[in-house]
């Protein structure tokens, strides 16, 4: 009988805790379900100042892209072109200045500065 007794009180505990922990579960699904609202209801207004963010940042690069980056690379690009032109054109002037013996430069500077003189030179030995 005792047992008996013991094992109803055990049944009954068992199922007061399953109502229990049943009560519980549905309090959890509550909360979870409010937490969920409100972070949706949060994190709308964080995602839009973000895609504003994004923008106005979109906007700043491209804004200095135009009006500084592509002008820069240009009057670089156009630097380099004209240094390169200076370099090659001085390279010619050695590599001709290089070909001429001392007499030819000499005949040559002459010539330049005046003709009565280069006449009455005598002519450059080859």
């Amino acid at each position: 009988m005792v047992s008996a007794t013991v094992r109803d009180i055990a049944i009954i505990l068992v199922a007061l805790e399953i109502l229990i922990m049943n009560g519980l579960l549905v309090v959890l699904i509550w909360q979870v379900w409010r937490l969920v609202k409100m972070i949706r209801a949060e994190m709308r207004p964080v995602i839009r100042d973000s895609q504003e963010t994004v923008g106005t940042v979109k906007g700043s690069a491209e804004f200095v892209s135009t009006s500084f980056i592509s002008p820069l690379i240009s009057a670089s690009g156009r630097l380099a072109g004209i240094v390169r032109s200076i370099q090659v054109i001085r390279s010619e002037l050695k590599s001709s200045m290089g070909e001429m013996t001392p007499a030819r430069r000499r005949s040559r500077a002459a010539d330049t500065d005046s003709p009565q003189e280069a006449a009455d030179s005598p002519p450059p030995a080859a």
